[in-house]
């Protein structure tokens, strides 16, 4: 984690949020799934703690970590996760941004599990950067070892 990342944000006084997120300076962000009901000043925040705009699903190149906003009627959750995948670096992080409970478009933990299995990925870490989202950090399980 960067030495800066847990300085205020500059607007409210408040503690940078994007920074419980583990980003540090010059990592790469893509982000699928925007739309108007995101969370701007996270949006705004991420890219003041890694110097880099956040890039779209137009990648030419690998990215360190997707940022994934989903809503339940946002479609197949296995297939929105897949797609994070694409560009994806080998040992990256998926951080997947979900409506909290009782807000328009949350999804059940289950239907997360469900799918985030589906997809081979294993959930680490779940957090609430925001008023409205929640976060969950998603991996690529570590490959078990071969013994001879």
């Amino acid at each position: 984690m960067s030495a800066t990342a847990d300085h205020a944000d500059g607007k409210s006084g408040e503690p940078n949020m994007a920074s419980r997120l583990g980003l540090e300076s010059g990592t790469v962000v893509q982000e699928l799934g925007y739309d108007d009901d995101c969370d701007d000043a996270f949006r705004d925040a991420i890219t003041e703690i890694t110097g880099e705009a956040l890039v779209g699903d137009d990648m030419d190149d690998v990215v360190d970590v997707v940022l994934l906003w989903f809503r339940d009627d946002d479609g197949d959750l296995v297939d929105a996760l897949f797609d994070t995948l694409t560009d994806l670096k080998p040992g990256g992080i998926v951080w997947l941004m979900t409506p909290k409970v009782g807000r328009d478009g949350y999804v059940d933990a289950s239907d997360i599990a469900e799918a985030t299995a589906a997809a081979g990925l294993s959930t680490t870490t779940s957090l609430t950067p925001t008023e409205n989202w929640s976060a969950t950090k998603l991996v690529m399980p570590k490959s078990p070892r071969v013994r001879k």
